[in-house]
């Protein structure tokens, strides 16, 4: 993981804020519907940063969402030129921020391991009988 810097954190913030604001008033693409922008990393010199974007749908929506924000990445480029108080604004690259399949994934093994614990349990108590 690369190293953090406090500039870098406040300027991912900063844009990460604007971006969710941005996507969501002015980007008129259909196949941008509800998504949630979680976080972005801006590299050291402030040249690119990485947006991590999460929405629920089939993978082939996610894909067309992030065509869709890819393609607008230099309208929401230019518009981020605009609020931000930047002399360059970082070349913006859409990711998909897997955590939310990820924390589903993880809660349904825990709820299996629970429920197959409690069905051991069940069956070898001696004082169930």
């Amino acid at each position: 993981m690369p190293r953090d810097f406090p500039r870098t954190r406040r300027v991912g913030e900063q844009i990460q804020r604007e971006l969710a604001t941005l996507i969501r008033d002015e980007v008129r693409d259909p196949r941008v519907g509800m998504v949630s922008v979680s976080a972005v990393e801006v590299s050291r010199d402030l040249s690119h940063a990485k947006v991590y974007v999460s929405t629920f749908g089939e993978q082939e929506e996610i894909t067309e969402l992030l065509k869709a924000l890819t393609g607008a990445a230099g309208f929401l480029r230019h518009l981020l030129g605009q609020t931000l108080k930047m002399r360059h604004v970082p070349e913006l690259h859409f990711k998909q921020d897997h955590s939310l399949q990820e924390g589903a994934r993880l809660s349904a093994l825990i709820d299996s391991a629970v429920q197959a614990d409690a069905k051991h349990d069940d069956e070898t108590d001696p004082d169930n009988e």
